[in-house]
């Protein structure tokens, strides 16, 4: 996927301490694809920040441009807010 990181992205990861290999991990093999509002779509994946504990990381990606811009990323403990049953 050909993409840019917007600088409040990148603001983001650098304050959340979320590595651009793991965004990418993300934005290459995501576990979930969610629809979005403006065209927006969240790449998520539950992920082990090395603590044994899972956060779920999200990425907020604009894709209905070329190249798709990573709005914003972050990682949260509310899994069960956001996780989609299939």
């Amino acid at each position: 996927m050909t993409y840019k990181i917007s600088r409040q992205a990148q603001t983001e990861m650098e304050r959340r301490a979320i590595s651009l290999s793991l965004v990418e991990s993300v934005l290459e093999n995501p576990q979930q694809i969610l629809l979005e509002r403006d065209g927006r779509k969240v790449y998520q994946s539950k992920v082990d920040f090395g603590n044994g504990k899972l956060f779920l990381l999200r990425v907020i990606v604009a894709d209905d441009i070329d190249p798709k811009v990573v709005i914003t990323v972050y990682r949260t403990t509310k899994i069960d807010k956001y996780w989609r049953q299939p």
